[in-house]
């Protein structure tokens, strides 16, 4: 089977969740190579806008060919910007036809707007598409603020009840999303991928020698909630702890740890890479997240597939809260968490922390995800002959 994947958004923005389904897919047997146009933004970073590629290029990363495009964006011009962006897709889009020819089906990565530029596809080459969904509904509120007026909705609308089918990471998002964009698609709940080998299980250092060590893995940014965090830290009782924080622009907590008095119970390592977050991981005991949104975060799973439980809020969907891996408690409540950060160091030692490990693969490996991908593409295109 012939798959392109084309993500919404890809590196330097983001992307893994495209890269890492390619590559189970590729695993299954299946032909995959992925088609990525990313606007870049003179805002987030202005020696990446004059610098980065504008020509389009052929490249391999883990295995897997890419067609790929930089897109100069204009500063709060978003609908020529949109415009752009699918005209750049498009035209990318037929000369990777005359190269490779038509794919058997398109996987889009998030609707806004990979999903709807494969519904330009379809219309244009009758090809089947799937879209997956990624975004959390936050996102969306800050973007479609008064959203009975917003230009994107219809169109994205159209995008989700024409695909053939709709990939929702959690089963919450769809009702979250539904005031947006309805129900009137098909849809099926599959978690994300991540590399359960390189996220493996590993014993910890025994407690008697040390303090308990919580994590926190996320970039620094309202919906993650570190100024609920750091207040319910100061609050615990047992005080034989560590908090670990690593993300992106997390070094501008600094101020806010200082101000708690804690630093040197509050370590801040800043934006990690992949191998760093498996280290931090393996030296933890327990995660700590108190997200204000999600739609299914990726640090709960890795540190679940290494072997520690966490502590999150009622943002975190229902698939990922397996029984005596979690405490859950209420959004913006700095007692509740403070009281579960204490609660989950008395609880430790009862939980078997491999058992997590080992459900973690059985649910997010590659090859599980993989082959429910490979099979739900296979049925649409078989009906589509």
């Amino acid at each position: 089977m012939h798959i392109l994947e084309i993500p919404s958004f890809f590196t330097p923005y983001g992307g893994e969740f495209c890269l890492e389904q390619a590559k189970a897919l590729q695993f299954q047997g299946d032909e995959v190579r992925i088609l990525s146009n990313v606007q870049i933004s003179i805002k987030k970073n202005f020696r990446q806008f004059l610098t980065l590629p504008f020509n389009r290029w052929t490249e391999e990363i883990d295995g897997i060919s890419l067609y790929r495009s930089y897109q100069r964006g204009i500063p709060k011009v978003i609908y020529p910007n949109v415009r752009r962006w699918l005209s750049i897709v498009l035209s990318m889009f037929d000369n990777y036809v005359d190269k490779c020819g038509k794919p058997d089906i398109i996987h889009a990565h998030c609707c806004k707007w990979a999903g709807y530029a494969a519904m330009l596809i379809h219309e244009r080459y009758a090809i089947p598409y799937v879209i997956t969904e990624h975004l959390p509904k936050m996102n969306y509120d800050i973007e479609f603020k008064g959203y009975q007026k917003v230009w994107q909705i219809p169109l994205l609308k159209k995008a989700y009840e024409t695909a053939d089918h709709v990939i929702t990471v959690s089963d919450e998002w769809v009702d979250d999303l539904s005031c947006y964009f309805g129900k009137e698609y098909r849809h099926t709940t599959l978690p994300n991928i991540i590399d359960t080998h390189f996220f493996a299980y590993c014993d910890r250092q025994p407690l008697s020698e040390r303090n308990f060590r919580y994590c926190c893995l996320a970039n620094n940014e309202s919906r993650k909630g570190y100024d609920i965090l750091i207040p319910a830290f100061r609050q615990m009782r047992n005080h034989r702890i560590e908090l670990h924080i690593a993300g992106k622009n997390t070094d501008s907590l600094r101020r806010m740890v200082q101000a708690s008095a804690l630093d040197a119970k509050i370590i801040i390592h800043g934006e990690l890479d992949k191998k760093d977050v498996r280290t931090l991981l393996y030296q933890c005991d327990a995660l700590v997240l108190p997200s204000r949104s999600e739609v299914q975060p990726l640090s709960i799973i890795e540190a679940l597939s290494t072997g520690i439980p966490y502590i999150s809020t009622e943002a975190v969907p229902h698939n990922l809260r397996f029984a005596d891996s979690c405490i859950i408690v209420p959004i913006d409540d700095i007692a509740s968490l403070s009281s579960a950060m204490d609660q989950m160091i008395e609880r430790y030692p009862e939980i078997d922390k491999y058992h997590l490990s080992n459900l973690a693969y059985h649910t997010f490996s590659p090859s599980i995800i993989g082959k429910q991908l490979h099979e739900l593409f296979q049925f649409y295109v078989n009906i589509s002959k």
